[in-house]
């Protein structure tokens, strides 16, 4: 299977590295899979979507670096985004990834009036570490948002079957037995 993993995270010695390097060791364990890996912040990818992007976007003619990875993107059968919520969202690095790669005719368009996702038939795997508590989050319904923005706001809008969406809670603070579990439950998902 032809895999995609997008990461984001600048710090190598955090917790979403390890689950970064969990996913690569795991596909790259089995040679039936090739990936392709897009750290963000190693590739310093350009998250500010400019008035020229969309123009671009308009006309249908994206930038070289967009271009690249939208073919990245249409290459890929199985897409994972590995990244920490912070502030009850995507780093801003990814935030940016999304807005300049997810374009119009590319990712979504409307026929009729009705949206359509295009990356149908492209399975993906969300992993995300956040500091607080899943209680906490179910309490305040953060855990639904999050669900509601990520997931049917952009993964799902798109045409992506989400197969799992990892949410890693107290990822701050968690012990390494627990990091190992979550560790396990990753490498069970592409098994």
């Amino acid at each position: 299977m032809r895999h995609l993993i997008i990461y984001a995270h600048p710090h190598e010695e955090s917790l979403n590295y390890a689950l970064f390097k969990t996913v690569i060791d795991t596909l790259t364990a089995d040679e039936n899979h090739e990936l392709i890996i897009r750290d963000l912040n190693a590739i310093q990818f350009d998250p500010v979507l400019s008035s020229k992007d969309l123009q671009d976007q308009r006309m249908g003619t994206p930038a070289d670096d967009i271009r690249k990875e939208q073919e990245y993107m249409a290459w890929a059968e199985c897409i994972t985004f590995i990244y920490p919520i912070w502030w009850t969202g995507l780093p801003a690095i990814m935030k940016g990834y999304i807005d300049r790669v997810f374009t119009y005719g590319f990712a979504y368009r409307y026929d009729q009036g009705i949206q359509k996702g295009l990356l149908t038939g492209k399975k993906t795997v969300i992993i995300n570490t956040h500091g607080k508590s899943r209680g906490e989050y179910e309490k305040s319904g953060m855990d639904q948002a999050l669900l509601l923005t990520s997931d049917q706001g952009i993964f799902s809008y798109c045409g992506l079957n989400i197969i799992r969406h990892f949410f890693f809670d107290r990822a701050d603070r968690a012990a390494a037995e627990q990091v190992e579990k979550w560790q396990q439950q990753i490498r069970s998902v592409y098994s």
